[in-house]
């Protein structure tokens, strides 16, 4: 008699030649995720379901009266033969069963022994044979095969780092399908918590020789699963729009590519309950609760309809309020004082928690950091009213038993612990605590929103204040090349490294070249001077600008060029917590010089070439030269922002001035003030309000040009100068003091020469001015995880300012030239009119002077911040609503590739 068992297929492996794609028949999915069991035959054991099972003889049904029929009676194994065993010692297989020569053996003893097998997960397929019916088995297996490679196919949204350790199986291993099918369950787990529920993992077997496989995950993403549609029932006092606005999660719109707010999340569905709790408990509905709350995969597996049932409940009002404290310098009265709900007012969850935070956070400025404030509510239904009692529990005084610093490889530890306003030992200070941790916060060092955790020490009246950071990356190296609507074609190369050997100090070197300016510049600083609380620094530099005017209506023609070579040293100290002073001093030597084939000629008729105001005009002519400035400088400045990088809460204040004639060739007093003040609003909106001014005293005596006329005493290079990107909507120094240039055209109409109004075919030179200021408000929006991640920050703003304060130019009206054949040119005596047998040269020119204004100029516009894999880019798009003649505007301004 042959008793065999067989498992051919499990869920839906099918087997082909050697080297051939095995492939499930049936596809696992989300939705299916189970093991199928054959017709006619028992699933295998490690499925949890029984084994295959042997032939059995029939059994007959005795009917009444009949005596029941005599069962088949046991067999001797005499013995036992292993078949098709190739890593396993026959042995070793014999040993996985109970069946031992000379036991008696029948169908149930051969059944557990097929379990035993395949309950060993090691064999693909077993077989017991019993074929000359004497006793004489043979245990036939085929093992399971040894994994050659694991493959993955198809996986683009999930890289292989996140999919690989979710599998189990691995080379060298023996396949078993019950890794398999779990594997496949973890990788669509893993897709599920992505938001793709539409995801399918089609496992692949390609056989090898010598029993290997390589096995192969056939992965189809599909797209990620979005919320449909959010259905509320059961509301009555609000709305679906006011309650779908509580929630994170947002009905699937196109105007929300940016966000992952409408991709389905399970915990994200719990998080909206108790974001309409929140929002029905600030109302006064106290008995609020949601009763179900189910999402429903559509019958395309692509997206979800979620359904809330809620019931709202009795509006509640504040009853009586009472204070309790057992603390002894903290007593009820004091805590009333602090408490800003009122009797009658409606009952709101958050004002009674932001009230308890307020007592717990001022509790913890007189030393007790464990203070335990705990409010008790009296609920009265029939009044609708909510009784609320404020008790503080008695606690210690606290002292700072230990700080400890983890996580911080490459930052010594001295860096973190010198931003701490807390030493070892002193009395618990809950202000002082947040302080500390928005200065280490402020370095930059480590992972955003780093957190001071407050443990209990080794007593009760002993805290310990641990901080476990997570070090970034604080050295940069930039290669980019980029354009710019401001410099044109940019080229920047820089090396920063802000916390250089781990002590905190700032090493800089950069080198740019653009169309209108070239740079080297060297700069290192010291946070901390020989462990002492004073900062110093200094650079040395060499820069090459070029200035330019505007030829029509984009064009530019360059002008000076000034090459600067210096160096400047600085030195700060703190005041108290949030002032500072720093002095400084700079040496600068510069070279102010013309194109002498543009703007030079012979303009006394001695053979000399000068500077030649028809050409360059006279204020150009002022500048040209060489003069060293030699500076010293301070500023006084006042911060008390969350994060000197990108604040949202708090301002800054600072007054510099720089007093240049400790030698040299300049002398004047630089005053400038800058204050800017951050609001965090509307929950993660960013508001800003920005203002600074600036004003330039000489400290020369009156200068005049070559004729005599008085000039500005103020040099054009040491001037200030507004417009992009500090107002945008305006061009580069397209804002205040210039001079115009229009060549004379001749009116066919008057049949007068007069000014042109055509822009291009005009000059204009900004000439800056002696004093500035401007204004700047804006909003900065917070978008989703999706698009915070790439680094885009949008905002927006207006910005208002002005530059003005110059002393009247002297301008030249140049009516032309007239000229004749074998004669020298002569000046026309106006516009056209020329000598006899002399003809107008048409090169008549009027300079007009526009701009110099303190009234305000105003833009409005938006902009994006994004941290684009080519660098850092800007873009900005803005609508001058204010301006004056001779202002040049701009709508449209970018910058990719340079740092700002």
């Amino acid at each position: 008699m042959a008793v065999e068992g067989t498992a051919r297929k499990l869920l839906g492996w099918e087997r082909v030649k050697a080297n051939k794609t095995i492939s499930f028949s049936k596809r696992t999915s989300a939705a299916l995720l189970v093991g199928t069991v054959l017709a006619g035959q028992a699933a295998v054991a490690q499925a949890q379901q029984a084994a295959p099972q042997s032939v059995k003889p029939p059994v007959a049904v005795p009917t009444a009266g009949q005596p029941a029929p005599a069962q088949p009676a046991a067999r001797t194994i005499r013995a036992i033969t292993v078949v098709g065993a190739q890593r396993l010692e026959p042995d070793t297989v014999r040993s996985y069963t109970a069946l031992r020569v000379g036991a008696p053996y029948s169908s149930e003893t051969i059944d557990q022994a097929l379990k035993d097998l395949f309950a060993t997960e090691l064999f693909a397929d077993v077989q017991i044979l019993d074929p000359g019916g004497n006793g004489e088995l043979t245990i036939q297996v085929r093992e399971n095969p040894v994994i050659n490679r694991i493959i993955l196919e198809g996986n683009k949204r999930l890289k292989e780092d996140k999919i690989r350790p979710e599998i189990r199986l691995a080379p060298r291993q023996i396949f078993t399908r019950t890794k398999a099918r779990a594997d496949v369950a973890r990788i669509i787990e893993l897709y599920r918590r992505q938001g793709r529920f539409a995801a399918t993992v089609e496992p692949k077997m390609v056989q090898l020789d010598q029993n290997r496989v390589d096995i192969v995950f056939e992965i189809n993403e599909g797209p990620k699963s979005k919320v449909r549609q959010i259905n509320i029932l059961g509301n009555e006092k609000f709305s679906d729009g006011d309650l779908r606005g509580q929630m994170a999660t947002k009905q699937s719109r196109f105007y929300r590519f940016f966000s992952s707010s409408d991709s389905y999340d399970p915990d994200r569905l719990a998080y909206d309950q108790q974001k309409l709790r929140q929002f029905y408990l600030t109302e006064g509905y106290a008995d609020f609760r949601v009763i179900s709350a189910v999402a429903e995969l559509t019958p395309d597996k692509r997206d979800f309809i979620i359904t809330y049932v809620v019931e709202e409940g009795d509006r509640y009002k504040f009853g009586d309020i009472a204070v309790e404290s057992e603390l002894r310098d903290f007593n009820s009265d004091t805590v009333k004082n602090l408490i800003r709900i009122k009797k009658g007012d409606w009952y709101n969850a958050k004002a009674v928690e932001d009230t308890v935070d307020g007592i717990t956070e001022t509790a913890g400025l007189f030393g007790y950091a464990f203070a335990d404030v705990r409010p008790e509510f009296d609920r009265k239904k029939d009044e609708k009213t909510m009784g609320l009692t404020l008790k503080v529990a008695n606690a210690p005084r606290v002292y700072v038993e230990r700080i400890d610093i983890n996580g911080n490889t490459q930052t010594q530890d001295k860096v973190i612990r010198r931003e701490f306003r807390l030493a070892e030992g002193d009395a618990f200070n809950s202000f002082q605590v947040k302080r500390s941790q928005d200065r280490i916060n402020s370095l930059g060092f480590f992972q955003e929103n780093l957190e001071i955790e407050q443990k209990q020490g080794s007593a009760p009246d002993r805290i310990i204040l641990e901080t476990n950071v997570e070090e970034k990356s604080t050295g940069e190296l930039q290669l980019s090349a980029g354009f710019s609507s401001l410099e044109r074609f940019i080229i920047n190369t820089s090396i920063t490294q802000r916390n250089f050997r781990g002590k905190g100090q700032l090493l800089r070197a950069a080198i740019n070249y653009s169309s209108y300016s070239k740079s080297i510049e060297l700069g290192f600083t010291e946070p901390y001077l020989m462990d002492k609380n004073i900062a110093l620094g200094g650079d040395i530099f060499r820069r090459d600008y070029n200035s330019f005017q505007y030829v029509g209506n984009n064009d530019r023609n360059t002008t000076y060029e000034q090459l600067s070579t210096g160096f400047g040293v600085r030195m700060g100290v703190p005041i108290t917590e949030f002032w500072q002073a720093q002095a400084r001093y700079g040496l600068t030597f510069d070279d102010v010089t013309l194109d002498k084939d543009l703007f030079y000629s012979d303009v006394d008729g001695d053979g000399d070439i000068e500077c030649d105001p028809l050409r360059a005009g006279r204020y150009l002519c002022d500048a040209i030269g060489k003069r060293t400035t030699s500076a010293l400088g301070y500023t006084l400045a006042f911060d008390n922002t969350n994060n000197r990088l990108r604040p949202s809460a708090g301002h800054r204040l600072s007054l510099s001035q720089d007093f240049a004639g400790l030698g040299g060739d300049v002398k004047y007093i630089r005053t400038i003030a800058r204050g800017s003040k951050y609001w965090n609003v509307f929950g993660g909106f960013i508001f800003s309000l920005t203002g600074e001014g600036g004003y330039i005293h000489s400290l020369e005596g009156p200068r005049t040009d070559d004729a005599g006329n008085p000039i500005d005493r103020i040099r054009l290079t040491d001037r200030f100068f507004l417009g992009e990107p500090q107002i945008r909507g305006f061009d580069i120094r397209g804002v205040g003091p210039r001079i115009i240039r229009r060549p004379l055209v001749l009116n066919s109409d008057t049949n007068q020469y007069e000014p042109s109004t055509d822009k291009q075919q005009q000059t204009d030179d900004a000439l800056g001015g002696r004093a500035y200021y401007l204004a700047r408000a804006e909003l900065e929006i917070p978008l989703g995880s999706g698009a915070r991640e790439l680094g885009l920050r949008p905002s927006v703003f207006v910005d208002a300012g002005a530059v003005f304060g110059l002393l009247d130019p002297i301008l030249t009206q140049f009516p032309g030239t007239c000229s004749a054949s074998g004669q020298n040119s002569v000046n026309a005596s106006a516009p056209g009119v020329c000598p006899a047998n002399f003809t107008y040269d048409n090169n008549g020119f009027q300079e007009d002077y526009f701009g110099d204004s303190p009234k305000p100029r105003v833009s409005v516009g938006f902009g994006v911040n994004w941290n684009s894999p080519f660098g850092p880019f800007r873009i900005d798009i803005a609508k001058a609503l204010v301006k004056e003649p001779g202002d040049d505007t701009k709508l449209f301004t970018f910058n990719v590739g340079t740092q700002f």
